[in-house]
């Protein structure tokens, strides 16, 4: 079952058998967290299998090397999952996958820990990047970005009905103190967007959608499924467990536009080669997960299969 280190691995079970794992294959984890779905893939493995897992969290990989730097078998690399077809082709490895897993969102320890700064349930600094070495903290891009591109990003990414309301209030603060901390804007928000019984926190659409931006997952998500198309040896699989709607309309769309080609624009011209094999449309954790784990609850995994080259 998933190892714990602090973390449980969302449909840990169905996502390995998704994969359809052969002992001597080569898999790739795009997004390695703690490790979880590395180790279940690895338990299948022989000697002669491979794992490469790609992470931009430094601590994470930190984390990976010092649990798994025994295992030979284990490539861990720190870099976000949408580089990996470069990193599969210059190893040479390019048409040879067995299989790719993109587990995406954020990982229960960066969730934990405060000094990350993706949850508004702890107090720590504005930070939500997940290569915390590189790039653009959320408070340095609230500090610069003005209110049509705040409520954008809100309306967007999170589906945030008050996001006009939210990046208004958000320029107004920071000319009078630096939005600085996640309690900062989490309580502004609370001050506009009303709380209903049962509901989730006033902040959380806000947070996810800024978190979002600042880590350009839509855009990563994009890349690396074109990417699978060309790593995948044929029979490959590609099994993707997105956790929130437009990650999994992107992954359903991609799927389906392979399995099922449209037509060409060309009159009588005919219709090209599938070359995607849908195994699994829509699989969401069942309620004993959900009660064990209740970051679950949003999850969906699909799966397909590369049809063999002509």
């Amino acid at each position: 079952m998933a190892a714990s280190h602090h973390h449980t691995s969302v449909l840990y079970d169905a996502a390995i058998d998704a994969l359809a794992v052969r002992p001597d294959g080569v898999y790739i984890d795009g997004t390695f967290g703690r490790g979880g779905h590395t180790a279940g893939l690895l338990e299948q493995l022989g000697p002669a299998g491979r794992v490469i897992a790609f992470d931009k969290d430094l601590a994470a990989c930190q984390a990976g090397w010092s649990r798994f730097g025994a295992d030979g078998r284990l490539t861990l690399v720190h870099a976000g999952f949408e580089t990996l077809g470069q990193w599969v082709r210059d190893a040479g490895l390019m048409g040879h996958v067995d299989g790719l897993l993109l587990d995406l969102g954020v990982s229960s320890p960066q969730l934990d820990n405060a000094e990350r700064g993706f949850s508004f349930m702890r107090a720590g600094p504005l930070d939500m990047r997940m290569d915390a070495t590189a790039g653009e903290t959320a408070a340095d891009w609230l500090a610069r970005a003005d209110a049509r591109e705040i409520a954008d990003v809100l309306w967007r990414y999170g589906d945030e009905r008050q996001s006009r309301r939210i990046a208004a209030a958000i320029v107004r603060q920071r000319d009078a103190e630096p939005l600085t901390t996640t309690t900062q804007l989490a309580q502004l928000i609370e001050s506009i967007v009303r709380r209903t019984p049962g509901g989730s926190h006033p902040a959380t659409r806000s947070f996810q959608a800024i978190r979002m931006h600042i880590n350009g997952e839509m855009a990563a998500l994009e890349a690396v499924l074109d990417q699978a198309m060309e790593v995948l040896a044929d029979g490959g699989r590609l099994a993707v467990i997105s956790f929130h709607s437009l990650e999994d309309r992107i992954v359903k769309r991609f799927m389906r536009g392979y399995a099922q080609p449209p037509l060409p624009p060309v009159p009588a011209a005919p219709r090209p080669p599938a070359e995607l094999d849908i195994v699994l449309r829509k699989l969401r954790p069942g309620p004993d997960e959900v009660a064990t784990n209740p970051r679950a609850r949003s999850a969906t995994l699909r799966a397909a299969e590369r049809r063999r080259r002509r």
